[in-house]
This record gives structure tokens, sequence and C-alpha cells, in this order.
């Protein structure tokens, strides 16, 4: 007999050995359909594997997330087929799983072109009609090198060849197509076609510049049309709002290449970076920090006590003097934070010291890994360092929560995730340490009763983390704040406060981002909203346009009396139909365009348009300046209809 127990507590008896995918038929048809593989004591398994003892069973489908793990990596084993069916002698390489895809290298003497990307599809349609079955097999290691050399692929020869003797080798074969794997698969070709390929690109083989090109194609696959079809309507909507194209529109930025990686800003781009300063600026004053700014280049004698010198040297930009000292333009802020702690005598009743620094920092980031805004080398974080006693740890922690979660939701993302990383394996300190770090993050987010994922052993190598993940308005998310819990960096440096018994005591060092980089931030902004930013958030919050050469002056007044009030405020007098001027400025995505006419000259009032189409008519000037003080007073984000 072999009993098998279900994620309900439930249990089934058979008379002997019997498979994951005949449980699921024991239960029902449907699910039998629909059953991908099992996890069986934790592990994950094939559908055809038979269970001969008793244990613990999960059925996967396509509805579990490694359901879709198994549908995109067996996506991926279906593009490879399709392939070295259309262009034989093509050797395959790898083909792992991504974030909402995967991807396979191809070692081809003829590059792929565009056009092929569409018969590839095709016949990996076909393949999926003649609904291959999914067979395991297992080789020798030696027998395996032997087979696949055999086939020409030199490249899965090699792979095997670097596998530790002794080790089992898995091979997944599905009609003609045979390739080496780990699996689980799918149990046919058949449970797939929810697919798209995407796009072409190069990769060096085992990722070494110094060995040759690969030809990658990517691709996503997904459990169903309609998810596929969401999927790729978000790709579309990614595209319209990428910030680099909504950068040139708005005139916000552009990049050169006199300085790659760092930001060029335009005026309007500025001012909304300046904004978020302020914003931020704002939000610590009322929050209890005090602000700083420590030396953007500083002695390697420095990096080397935090240890960034040993671990970070290949990302950090130096320089010589003549005498031969060497310094270093700032990755982090941190070890600056700590040596404006240790000026001068600290006691427990100074702490908690909640210090804040816009820091400009300098990272080498790879060439190709530049992209826009979101991957900069040259960019500002909205640091904050934290200085308290271990009893005031967790209250600490539990503030620094409250004020990233509402000031997430200033800026319209209501969907934050939290995901709290414990212990590495790597790490220094004692586990009894590590115990009141732990529980310290662990208690602040319990105490507010927060949900939160858990990445065990993904904290830093000196203590604790939790990350800030905000979904945006098309459903991406983007890792953003962070809160971390250190006692490394006091050490290094001595850092000491005096306790209330006259000792010296190290004080814990939180170390705590909002927006993270700035730079970054902005560009997610800029997505997130499409460019139709918020009116307290907009580089020009109001136009104001003349129909004819008479009301020039009428015009420039206005624009004085709403610059006054504190609002940014442009004009445009060209000479030009006004049709011409709105429908311009509504491309600028400015969020109020404010018409005057004969009409408005002699009442003293201004027609008002919002940039979605919205008609508020003719209204006295001091009725506007009311209405948008109290529209940017809100800080939040109004529902303005404008696809945010």
């Amino acid at each position: 007999m072999v009993q098998i127990t279900l994620p309900d507590g439930s249990q089934k008896s058979f008379d002997g050995p019997v498979s994951v995918h005949e449980v699921a038929e024991s239960i029902g048809s449907g699910l039998a359909k629909a059953t991908l593989a099992g996890e069986v004591n934790g592990r994950l398994v094939d559908a055809s594997h038979t269970i001969d003892s008793d244990a613990d069973l999960r059925i996967i489908t396509g509805r579990d997330e490694e359901g879709l793990d198994l549908i995109r990596h067996s996506t991926a084993h279906l593009m490879a087929q399709a392939v070295q069916r259309l262009f034989p002698g093509t050797q395959v390489t790898i083909g792992p799983v991504i974030d909402n895809g995967f991807y396979y290298d191809f070692a081809r003497e003829e590059p792929f072109k565009p056009e092929d990307l569409e018969k590839i599809e095709q016949e990996m349609s076909r393949i999926v009609k003649e609904d291959l079955p999914v067979f395991r097999e297992l080789m020798d290691r030696d027998d395996a090198i032997r087979f696949f050399r055999e086939m020409g692929e030199e490249y899965k020869a090699e792979i095997i060849g670097s596998i530790p003797e002794g080790e089992e080798i898995s091979l997944y074969r599905q009609g003609d197509f045979i390739d080496l794997c780990r699996g689980p698969h799918i149990p046919s070709t058949g449970k797939l076609g929810a697919f798209k390929l995407t796009k072409l690109a190069g990769a060096y083989w085992r990722g070494d510049s110094n060995n040759e090109m690969l030809q990658r194609i990517y691709g996503t696959a997904w459990g169903d049309k309609k998810q596929l079809k969401a999927y790729l309507h978000r790709l579309e909507e990614a595209e319209k709002r990428d910030h680099r194209r909504l950068g040139r529109q708005l005139d916000l930025f552009h990049f050169e290449d006199y300085a790659p990686g760092a930001v060029f800003w335009h005026p309007r781009g500025w001012t909304l970076f300046r904004k978020l300063v302020d914003y931020v600026r704002s939000r610590h004053d009322e929050s209890g920090y005090i602000e700083v700014n420590t030396p953007d280049v500083m002695d390697r004698a420095l990096w080397e006590t935090s240890g960034h010198w040993g671990n970070y040297r290949e990302n950090m930009f130096t320089t010589q003097t003549e005498d031969e000292r060497v310094f270093a333009l700032k990755p982090m802020n941190c070890p600056g934070s700590v040596a404006m702690f240790k000026q001068g005598l600290k006691s427990y009743r100074d702490l908690p010291i909640r210090m804040a620094e816009f820091g400009k920092v300098h990272r080498y980031e790879p060439s190709g890994a530049l992209h826009g805004l979101m991957r900069v080398r040259h960019f500002t974080q909205d640091d904050a360092h934290i200085y308290c006693t271990e009893d005031q740890m967790q209250e600490e922690c539990r503030k620094v929560i409250e004020l990233n979660l509402s000031v997430y939701r200033d800026f319209g993302f209501d969907d934050v995730r939290l995901k709290f990383a414990d212990r590495p394996e790597n790490r220094i300190g004692d586990d009894q340490t590590w115990d009141k770090l732990e529980g310290a993050l662990k208690g602040a987010i319990d105490a507010m009763g927060l949900d939160y994922t858990y990445n065990p052993g993904e904290g830093a190598f000196y203590g604790p983390k939790i990350e800030f993940v905000l979904r945006d308005a098309i459903g991406r998310d983007w890792q953003c704040g962070t809160l971390q819990v250190d006692l490394n960096l006091p050490e290094r440096f001595d850092a000491t406060y005096r306790s209330a018994d006259g000792g010296d005591r190290r004080p814990v060092m939180l170390h705590r981002a909002l927006l993270g980089s700035l730079e970054r931030f902005t560009g997610i902004l800029i997505e997130h909203f499409a460019g139709q930013f918020p009116l307290w958030l907009a580089p020009v919050q109001a136009v104001v346009m003349n129909i004819t050469d008479a009301q020039a002056d009428y015009v420039q007044s206005v624009a004085e009396q709403l610059r006054a009030a504190g609002l940014r405020v442009d004009t445009d007098l060209r000479n030009e139909k006004i049709g011409y001027k709105i429908r311009g400025r509504t491309l600028e995505k400015i969020p109020y365009l404010l018409v005057v006419g004969d009409r408005e000259v002699e009442q003293g009032k201004v027609a008002v348009r919002k940039r979605d189409g919205t008609d508020l008519g003719s209204m006295p000037l001091d009725d506007l300046k009311a209405l948008l003080l109290e529209e940017v007073a809100q800080r939040g984000v109004l529902n303005d209809n404008s696809g945010h």
C-alpha cells in the first residue's frame, strides 16, 4: 500500500506504486488534464514520476508559479526543436527561464533575421499540434558526452564535461529532439501554445567576451492565451511609456557620450528632480531627521576601513594625486555618515539620531548595462542612517516602514510588497546578534499587521533587510526603498555612544532609502504616469495661451499672478491658431491649459481646460488660483482620467 497525503490533509491509498498523473486522475479528470508535474516531499518531479512509498504530494498545474516556470522552460525546448527543424546544423547551448519568459542561445554561422521569428513560431505551433510526449532518460556522464559530440552538439558536451563525475545526467526527449536538462518538464508538447517570440540579441558563450558570440532568441510563455494577450498588452503599454522616449518628448533630459551614464537635465526635468528632493526633504523634516552633506571624494583608507575597497573596488572610480594618495569617488554614503556620527561625543540621550543625506554617488557600470535613467553611473540617493540603541531598534524600524508606505501612497503606489531577507551563509557577527537584528525587523512588520514574503539567506552580509517593491500602473514591479539593520560598520569604525552607566556602547545603524536612486525613481514615475504627472509634481502646472495678440498683456498678467502664488506656469504667445496651441500643449502633458480671448479679458476670467479634455469653463482668476492650490496641497494623485 502507498498512502498519499494531499495539501489539504486528505489522504488517498493505492495498492502499489502510483504516478503523479494517476493520483490526479483518481481525484478528477479535469485535474488530470491540467496536471503538469508534482511536488513529492518538497521535490519537483515529472507527472510520470512513480511514487513507491508514503509521501506528501502537491499537484502542479499552470496556475501555480512552478507550473508557469515549467511551461516557460518547456517552451524554450519547443523553440529549440523548431529551430533545429528549420535550420539544420544549428547547435543549442542553454535555455533558462527568466522573468515573464525564457531565452535560448544558439550557435549558427548565419545570423537569424527578425522575420525568422515568425517562421520559428509557426513551426512551434506545428509541434504543439503533434502533441509529442516528453520522456526523461538517464545516461552515464561519459556516454552523454560521447552522445552529444556524435550529434555535433559540442557546447552540450562541454557543459556535461563540467559536471562532476558520478552525477546523474538526465535528458529530455520529445520526438526527434533531445536535450540535456535537469527537469521536470510538461508531459507533452500539446500542453503548450500560449507563447510569443519577442526579440533577437547576441550573447557570449558562458558570458565571457573572450568566447564566441552566440545568437539569443527571447520569448514569453503563459498558461493560456488570455494571460499571453494581457502580457503583450503590458509590453505595448511599456513601450508607449518608455521614459527615454517621453524624456525627449517632454524635454526633460538627455545623455551624451561625453559622460556615459550621467544625466543632462533640461530645465523641466531638473524642476521635476528638485520637486522630488523638496518632497523628501519635507518628509524628513516632519519625521525628525537632520540633513548632512559629506564629500564626494575620499581617501582609500576610508574605503578600506568600511570594507568597500576589498569587496567593491572594481565598481569604484579612483584617482591618484602627486603625493601618491589614492582617492575614490564615493559609491555609497554609509562610510561618510559613520565618520560624521563619530564627530563629538554622543550620549544615549542623543539617540536616536536620524541622519539624512542627498548623496551623489558614482559606480562603474559596464557600458552594456546602462539603461536611460534606470541604470546610470552617477546618481543621487535619498539616504538616511539612523543610529539608535538596541532597545530603540524595533520602534525605529516601524517608523521607517510607516514613512516609506506613506511616501509611496503620495506617488500613487498603493500596491507595495515587502520582502524580508534574513542571514546569508557568508556573514559577520554571531547568531545571537543576528537573532536580535532579525527579531527587530520582523517584529516591526508584525506589529503593523503587514504581509511580507520571505527570502531566506538573501540578507546583506552585515545584517537582515526589507525591500519595498512597488507595482506600477501597468502591473510591473520595481524594487525601490530598502531598510537594513547593521552592527558591522559601527564596529569597523569603532563608533560608540556613552551609555547610562557611563560605558561605551556600539550604536545599531539602520540604513534606509525611501526612493533609492532619485534618477531611477524619476524614470519609474515617468513610466508609471505615462508622463502625465499629478499637479503637485508636474514641471509645468499650467500654460496660459492667447487667441490673438490683443490678449498678450493679459496673458502675462495672469501668468505673473499664478507664479506669485507659487505655481509653475508657462505662457504661449505664438502667432498660431488656438487649436494648434492646445494640441501641442496637450502632447506636452501639461495638467491645465488656460485660454484667454477678448471676453476673458473683459470679464477678468480665464477659460480652463484639463489635459484630458475636460472643459471647466471660464472662471475668475482667484477661483482658478484656489482650485490649483487646493489640488497641489493634497499632494497625492487625483483621478483626472489621464490614464495613469
